[in-house]
């Protein structure tokens, strides 16, 4: 296993990630390990664009309003 080391981390985030690693019980170096698995890890790998086509699938058959229209709507209530 390889090592990684952060260097020139501002001291709010040190704290922060100390802080985070205690509500969750475990050392700050085992809550960066952590957080940085789920947010590679679990990184679905998928494009903006098949995001966007998972997301018109899920909403399809609902009532969508033109932003146009919203925008209008937001200009004529000033």
């Amino acid at each position: 296993m390889a090592s990684l080391h952060v260097r020139n981390l501002e001291d709010e985030l040190v704290t922060r990630l100390k802080q985070r690693a205690a509500k969750h019980g475990r050392s700050a170096e085992a809550e960066h390990r952590e957080i940085l698995r789920r947010a590679l890890v679990d990184d679905n790998g998928k494009s903006f664009w098949e995001l966007a086509a998972e997301v018109r699938k899920l909403t399809a058959g609902t009532k969508q309003t033109p932003s146009e229209e919203l925008i209008r709507e937001d200009r004529d209530e000033r």
